[in-house]
């Protein structure tokens, strides 16, 4: 075999294995890429966080704020089952909440009970502590609490109610 035709031969063994290189690589980039969106896809059929905490919320149809509180938790990763009852009264007193530290809502998490626009990041914080209490309260409806978002924001008081009814101070805004 003369040398030209060795030659010959070895370039023709070199270019075949780069395009086996090449199509090695083209087969990696392609199942790497149907892999991801699968990954992804399965990602977005499952909860919006494992560890969710779910908020079992009891609300008028009606209230337009009862709404946005809802919003503002699952914005803040709550799993939020929302129930509208048309005798919110019945519900505040099965669930111990005092006439004087109501609101528009009760919502039950983890065996805590909380009344009213109490912000995400209260209600974050109460699971995290898991304090020996009855729940958090912000009593009424102060503007510019979670879902009473407007034109002000008055300072308002979150509360704790301990197993009595008595209230502390949980955190201001």
């Amino acid at each position: 075999m003369s040398k030209k035709s060795r030659k010959s031969k070895h370039t023709h063994i070199v270019q075949e294995e780069q395009v086996k290189s090449n199509n090695y690589k083209i087969w990696f980039g392609i199942s790497a890429g149907i892999l991801l969106l699968v990954v992804s896809a399965y990602g977005l059929m499952q909860p919006k966080s494992a560890n969710a905490e779910v908020v079992t919320v009891y609300k008028s149809a009606t209230c337009g704020c009862c709404k946005k509180w809802v919003s503002h938790l699952e914005d803040n990763g709550f799993d939020v089952n929302a129930n509208n009852r048309n005798d919110m009264t019945s519900i505040k007193q099965k669930h111990g909440v005092a006439q004087n530290l109501q609101s528009c809502h009760t919502a039950i998490v983890n065996g805590y009970v909380i009344e009213g626009h109490v912000p995400a990041s209260d209600i974050q914080l109460l699971l995290a502590e898991r304090p020996d209490i009855h729940g958090l309260t912000v009593p009424g409806m102060p503007m510019g609490s979670p879902g009473m978002e407007g034109s002000r924001k008055d300072a308002y008081d979150v509360l704790a109610i301990d197993k009595q009814g008595n209230t502390t101070v949980f955190s201001q805004h």
